[in-house]
């Protein structure tokens, strides 16, 4: 079967629930004196995702304001701002997750390799393939642990070599030492570390080329965060990484570019890591960064 994102013909795989999705309703506030100046964005070349001018609304409230950037290939790219900032809901429209929202409204250009995924001949369950997503809450289905990495594979009938792909999925997330002998008990058994671990190992099964994190760590522990952002580390020598964190100093360790959103669900401020945390353009962006705010 073909993997392209404008094959209309691709079965439904399960995806989380609306409930799963932001809604915006309460998101978005008056933009804060001083976040009108022209955002610096740094320019990508030949970028793996591409925004442009990407609005979202909820019904009559906006969530996004116009977005434009460039996400480069084989990075990690980090997005902070305080809660409410439209983080998330950047997040969700590379995969169209905000599909699952009937309130939600995207104008605009959200191009995947050149191609606008919402153009009317893509496919979004193709396109998840491509661009799979980790959510901040592990979310196992109620399967064993086997049955969780291999379900997408399964439910698209790609089941030659299953053991071995499980199996080089499960090292992949740096979880197979921990569950190889435990492989056919529920996955909803595991710590909520190792639950992460195993979502983010059925993600890569499918062999995506993009992978989207919504604040993985979250809910986690110390010890279970450290293991996540080292993992990410790692998922960067295969793969396109973009993350969602309120832990600024998560962003300065794990990531190679920053884009900070701020009040209002503006894009303020895009560039390497080190400059946005070292010498920002934005006032605000330093006063978010410094504790000032947010």
């Amino acid at each position: 079967m073909s993997d392209s994102i404008g094959d209309t013909t691709a079965p439904e795989i399960e995806t989380e629930t609306e409930s799963e999705v932001e809604t915006g309703s309460d998101s978005v506030a008056e933009a804060a004196v001083g976040d009108e100046a022209d955002p610096t964005i740094t320019t990508v070349d030949n970028p793996v995702v591409k925004a442009n001018e990407l609005t979202v609304h909820y019904d009559d409230v906006q969530a996004l304001q116009p977005v434009s950037m460039g996400i480069p290939q084989g990075e990690v790219t980090a997005i902070i701002g305080p809660s409410g900032c439209g983080k998330s809901t950047f997040l969700r429209c590379i995969n169209r997750m905000n599909d699952l929202v009937d309130s939600a409204q995207m104008d605009g250009e959200l191009l995947f390799k050149g191609k606008n995924v919402y153009d009317d001949d893509v496919d979004p369950v193709a396109l998840r393939r491509k661009i799979g997503m980790v959510f901040q809450k592990p979310n196992p289905f109620p399967k064993s642990i086997y049955d969780n990495v291999a379900y997408g594979l399964n439910v698209r009938g790609d089941d030659e070599n299953l053991d071995e792909r499980v199996e080089r999925a499960l090292k992949r997330a740096a979880l197979w030492d921990e569950v190889k002998d435990q492989l056919d008990e529920s996955g909803l058994e595991l710590s909520g570390g190792q639950q992460q671990r195993l979502c983010i190992a059925r993600a890569i099964a499918a062999d995506p080329e993009v992978i989207l994190m919504d604040e993985p760590a979250s809910a986690l522990d110390p010890v279970a965060t450290s293991k996540i952002e080292d993992l990410i580390a790692e998922l960067a020598e295969d793969y396109t990484v973009i993350v969602v964190t309120h832990n600024m100093q998560q962003a300065a360790r794990i990531s190679d570019k920053t884009a900070v959103f701020l009040t209002g669900g503006k894009l303020v401020e895009f560039d390497n890591t080190q400059k946005i945390f070292e010498n920002p353009d934005h006032q605000r962006v330093e006063d978010y960064i410094t504790g000032k705010f947010g």
